[in-house]
């Protein structure tokens, strides 16, 4: 069975279509098309509260067209969710609206929970030992989601208001480091070894410019040559050095900052990029609920 999601993110939103592939080797979902579209809803969001006339019409075409992709590939079944910029519009409704009315489809606004949850549904097919205890960090445009799981059971979780965007756009809090650093000192025993796995576009950038192989750690000193060269280099020249697309390389040290402040406040020395996303949840998720395993 093939399935759509579709991914509204504050800095892009994305289409997949794919299937469970619970005999691959490597990644759990079987991708028969991904499409990205950097439509960028939290540029707007966060510097003035609400997602534009123009911008509402981008997203309409975005969705439009994704819908078209759906049709030739004759999918079972299809979801759209929207996260970070679309919780906080002060519009989101109203636009919500629109977009649904033009293109036939339907929209959940997820909450930061929810977006995790999905995310993390996926981790069962990576065949983790069940008393490894091990931390996700899922960083986007908007939001950072951290979750601990001890023994396979999730024993705490937080979806922290910093993301790319929002730094980018000098939106976040200036206590928000400091918010995470006290929720990490009180949910996470650093006297135990915890794996850390990193989620979302930009980390998943950074694995394949470091030449990353499936589930190999990459170590934190490479994280940080590889951010403070970027850091050094101008927008043209991350683009033309490292094969960036510009919504990724004005983005990409921002969240590099994130994922190396949290490594090192958890005393860890390598990270783990399983290439999971919350597409890839919502397509578990779709597969388990018409396999009536949910």
């Amino acid at each position: 069975m093939k399935f759509a999601a579709i991914d509204i993110g504050t800095n892009a939103a994305r289409l997949l279509i794919g299937e469970v592939d619970k005999k691959g080797q490597h990644y759990p979902i079987k991708k028969h098309s991904y499409v990205r579209i950097p439509l960028r809803l939290g540029g707007e969001v966060f510097e003035n509260g609400i997602i534009s006339r123009a911008k509402a019409i981008e997203f309409m075409k975005s969705l439009h067209a994704f819908k078209l992709i759906t049709e030739v590939y004759d999918v079972t079944d299809l979801r759209v969710c929207a996260t970070s910029a679309m919780r906080e519009a002060r519009n989101a409704l109203e636009i919500k609206d629109y977009v649904e009315q033009e293109t036939g489809l339907t929209i959940e606004i997820i909450s930061g929970q929810e977006e995790a949850n999905l995310i993390f549904s996926t981790f069962s097919l990576l065949n983790i030992e069940k008393d490894t205890a091990y931390i996700v960090v899922d960083v986007g445009g908007g939001s950072t989601e951290v979750s601990v799981f001890e023994k396979g059971e999730r024993v705490a979780s937080k979806s922290f208001k910093i993301g790319t965007i929002r730094l980018l756009k000098k939106k976040a809090d200036e206590n928000i480091w400091e918010q995470i650093q006290n929720w990490l000192s009180k949910h996470v025993d650093l006297t135990s070894v915890h794996q850390i796995f990193a989620t979302g576009g930009n980390i998943n950038k950074a694995h394949k410019i470091l030449g990353g192989k499936f589930m190999e750690p990459i170590s934190l000193q490479h994280l940080q040559l590889l951010r403070d060269d970027l850091d050094k280099l101008t927008l043209h020249d991350r683009i033309n050095n490292y094969q960036l697309k510009s919504d990724r390389a004005d983005v990409i040290v921002h969240a590099l900052d994130i994922y190396l402040y949290i490594l090192k406040k958890l005393e860890c020395h390598e990270i783990i990029v399983p290439k999971i996303g919350l597409s890839d949840g919502m397509i578990y998720n779709m597969f388990m609920k018409h396999s009536n395993l949910l």
